[in-house]
């Protein structure tokens, strides 16, 4: 569970002149690529995917359109992308839900090490917020609660078996106590039900900073291993349970057998499209920050995260119905 290949952001060097020579030979792409966010709009991977989108077409040349398509943890948009022809015209931006987590839970119908993975493109922490009213002021306080309360405490996720939901239940194992899973659709309706009051915590991906500054939720900590700028008198949760340490990240992947002139072509593109400063400013502003990761090093990242996330449903005895 402490893992550092499952929690740490990494960058790679830039693809080698004779990699990006064949790339460019390569007559690709003749037409609109489209970019599956396999969560509703409004959540973070959503926000980032739309801020790539524009840069990318204009380093690739074609139109990007960037379509939504939710449900089952991020498994149905992620399938959409691994049935479609591997000719790098259809895309989707993952996550660890339907890559590293769910498949750990139940059977899909993708197997997510025979996609092809393009690379790893932004990172983030998890920010733990909770309802403002909620009598927890800090994480000590919540696991107190957590312990005396089983089952008391209700935790919101994007959906059963997406990485906010398995966040959760790590965090409820390193408490020494149950919290109430509360499934939703994305991580805006869950938010949205925070906010009311309808749950109390949250293990939310950027998207909710808004929020934190409006004061509509609590942040009360970090998921990261240090603090974070982006909320910088926010403890990191590993102040309160040592070496608690789970970043988030988007990567791309493409379909099985998609040629690697194509992803060389891809790969170039997107490390374009995040070295552009303004890209970078608009996704900063957001929460996230590039953690680049070629294809070959993505794959093996993937398999050690997966490996990793198994282990912790082993630990906490995770069973989703199908």
């Amino acid at each position: 569970m402490q893992r550092r290949s499952l929690l740490t952001f990494a960058a790679t060097p830039l693809v080698a002149a004779p990699v990006a020579r064949a790339a460019a030979q390569t007559p690709f792409p003749t037409r609109p690529i489209r970019l599956i966010v396999p969560y509703p709009p409004g959540g973070g991977v959503d926000i980032a995917t739309r801020i790539l989108a524009e840069p990318l077409a204009k380093h690739l040349g074609q139109q990007v359109v960037v379509e939504n398509r939710s449900g089952a943890a991020g498994a149905i948009g992620v399938e959409a992308m691994a049935l479609a022809a591997p000719d790098g015209h259809t895309l989707c931006m993952v996550a660890p839900g339907p890559l590293t987590v769910g498949p750990n839970l139940r059977p899909h119908p993708y197997d997510p090490l025979a996609l092809t993975h393009v690379l790893r493109v932004v990172g983030a922490p998890l920010i733990l917020i909770a309802r403002p009213n909620l009598p927890a002021t800090d994480v000590a306080s919540l696991v107190q609660m957590v312990r005396a309360r089983p089952e008391g405490v209700r935790f919101a996720s994007g959906g059963a078996g997406t990485g906010t939901h398995l966040t959760g239940e790590l965090f409820a194992l390193r408490a020494g106590g149950r919290m109430l899973h509360v499934p939703y659709r994305g991580a805006a309706p869950a938010i949205s039900d925070l906010i009311a009051g309808q749950v109390d915590i949250y293990f939310s991906d950027t998207s909710a900073l808004s929020f934190v500054r409006q004061g509509q939720v609590k942040a009360l900590g970090v998921t990261t291993r240090e603090r974070w700028p982006g909320l910088p008198d926010t403890p990191a949760l590993s102040e309160s349970l040592d070496g608690f340490d789970i970043s988030n990240w988007n990567g791309v992947s493409a379909p099985p057998g998609t040629p690697p002139a194509i992803v060389a072509r891809l790969d170039q593109a997107f490390r374009a499209a995040l070295a552009d400063p303004e890209v970078l400013g608009r996704l900063q502003t957001t929460g996230f920050g590039p953690s680049i990761l070629s294809g070959a090093a993505f794959d093996v990242f993937i398999r050690a995260e997966s490996a990793a996330w198994a282990e912790v449903i082993r630990a906490a005895n995770i069973r989703i119905d199908s």
